[in-house]
């Protein structure tokens, strides 16, 4: 009955590599998605620890489901509140509701009625306030909001980005002032980050606590108008990998009949 065990986890475990693999094929053209892996260990009997030439496998486990964080292909849309990072960062978005922040690779951004930068599920883009240069003047960010009207009472026309994070917000008299400056959050260890769906993620203990500056500081990337980051996902090389989960679940199930069918042998002999 072991081998029936052994290949019974092995149908689940291939049953797990095929939805990761699915779950990469369906988001291959979703903004900002990175793609996962399946990892796995071996399982080995302790019983023979005096002869380690005794020691039977036992099967495989699930060690971890990796991201992976390499840069996707970027896309040009023309549209100025089409964003994408070239390089390390997130971007950190707050939910209205429950006040959480969570951390994306999907610039896809609009305006609000009230001047507010939000996603498209209507969450919050934090940025930090700036003087009249661009310079951020606290290490605190906050929500980005473009003032629908300036101080001479001249509406909003248009809003852009620069490479460096400052968001610059023109007016029907003519008039541009900084209003803000994107804050990109990194970590120390990404990988550790829990994705919570609609392309974000939030932060673990395993991935510590976000760092936030300005695009261009350190390591973080610039700001690219007009683009998007695409899934880093390659079609190609999934493919193969879901061919691969295919043949070890198919694999592994006929295993399961062999051992059956011993199994029920044996029993016969023995009645």
């Amino acid at each position: 009955m072991t081998a029936f065990y052994t290949s019974l986890n092995g149908l689940r475990n291939a049953e797990t590599d095929l939805a990761v693999v699915a779950n990469n094929i369906a988001n291959a053209e979703t903004a900002g998605f990175k793609k996962s892996s399946a990892q796995f260990a071996d399982i080995v009997s302790s019983g023979a620890s005096s002869d380690p030439r005794l020691s039977v496998g036992i099967g495989a486990t699930v060690s971890a489901i990796n991201q992976d964080f390499s840069l996707g292909s970027i896309e040009q849309t023309g549209r100025s509140l089409d964003l994408a990072i070239d390089g390390d960062g997130f971007f950190a978005i707050r939910n209205v509701e429950t006040n959480e922040t969570k951390f994306t690779r999907n610039g896809n951004l609009q305006i609000d009625g009230n001047g507010n930068i939000q996603d498209a599920p209507g969450q919050r883009v934090q940025a930090f306030p700036v003087d009249a240069t661009g310079a951020p003047t606290s290490t605190v960010p906050g929500d980005a909001v473009a003032p629908v009207v300036n101080a001479g009472g001249f509406a909003l026309s248009s809003v852009t980005i620069a490479g460096n994070g400052v968001i610059r917000a023109s007016y029907s008299d003519g008039s541009t002032e900084p209003v803000g400056r994107l804050a990109i959050a990194t970590f120390a260890a990404p990988d550790g980050l829990r994705a919570v769906g609609q392309t974000n993620w939030e932060a673990t203990g395993i991935s510590g606590a976000p760092e936030y500056d300005s695009a261009e500081a350190g390591n973080r990337g610039g700001i690219l108008s007009g683009a998007l980051e695409r899934s880093n996902v390659d079609l190609a090389e999934e493919m193969v990998a879901l061919i691969t989960a295919q043949r070890n679940f198919q694999a592994n199930a006929r295993a399961i009949d062999t051992s059956t069918q011993i199994t029920q042998t044996i029993i016969n002999l023995r009645s």
